[in-house]
This record gives C-alpha cells, structure tokens and sequence, in this order.
C-alpha cells in the first residue's frame, strides 16, 4: 500500500509539473502575434499621434500588451526610447551602446534593420519581463516616419 500511495503521490507531481509547463507556454507570445502587435501599435499611431501612442505603450492600459509580449518605440537615428511597455525607466535613454551577454549591439541591429530594410527580425538574448530568467529573443522591428516600433519574442529553453 505505501508503494502505490507513493507511486500516485509522484504521479501527481508529474501531472501538476506538465500543466504548468503547458500553461507557462501558452503565456508564452507568437512571433505571428509580435508582429500583429506591432502592426496594431503602427495603425494606432497613424490615427492618433506620437503622443498618445506613447502614453498607451507607456501606461501598460493593457492595449498593446499580450501574454509576454510588449512594445517599444525608439527613433531610428540614434536617440532616446519614445516608450517601452515593459519598463518605463527605459523611455527618455539612449540605449545604442546597449550589449547583450554575448556582446552583440542589438539595439544598433533594431536601427540598423529599421533604415535599410524597414522591417525584419533580430536576434539576442535579453531577460524575460515576466520569468526574469535570460533567454534567447527575436525582435520585430517596423519603420514607420523616423521611428521604429518593435515587439520581441522570448524563446522558451533557447539562451
């Protein structure tokens, strides 16, 4: 009796760890998603201005935010963040010399993608908003008059 009571006991367990891995990734934002954000952010702007676009991004109403998923604007010269719907610190920084562990000027690439092409991915490895834990991120960038907007995707076991 005491084996089964065990066995149940670490069958349980198992089933809990799977839902919440499951559910953990459902949380989780698509890179089909990033870019709808993105265009939906895009629209909004083209409607209502700069400044209410910012002030939506930056006071997290929820409008331009999904799962893990968040927006930033930044011009595509070199120049402070217009908004960032994850950390409001940001907003008002230049943060083109801005590294990630492995070194790599992912905010230069976002310019960089932003003038030459005017819309595609980056990759780099940032900290989750939500987990804190680092992992790998592909951000989409689109150009829209002299700004970006951008929206990254965390990939969940890749850093």
């Amino acid at each position: 009796m005491n084996k089964l009571v065990k066995w149940l006991a670490i069958a349980g367990m198992a089933t809990l760890m799977a839902a919440a891995g499951a559910a953990q990734a459902a949380e989780r934002g698509t890179s089909e998603e990033a870019v709808a954000l993105v265009k939906k952010a895009i629209a909004y702007y083209q409607a209502n201005g700069m400044d209410k676009t910012a002030s939506e991004i930056n006071g997290k109403t929820g409008m331009f935010e999904s799962k893990d998923l968040y927006l930033f604007v930044a011009p595509v010269a070199p120049g402070p963040v217009t908004a960032h719907g994850a950390n409001a610190k940001l907003v008002g920084k230049e943060l083109g010399e801005l590294r990630d562990v492995d070194g790599v000027y992912f905010t230069r690439r976002f310019r960089e993608v932003a003038a030459k092409d005017g819309k595609g991915w980056v990759e780099y490895k940032w900290p989750n908003a939500k987990s804190g834990a680092l992992e790998s991120k592909s951000t989409y960038i689109e150009r829209v008059d002299d700004v970006y907007f951008a929206c990254g995707v965390y990939k969940a076991g890749k850093s």
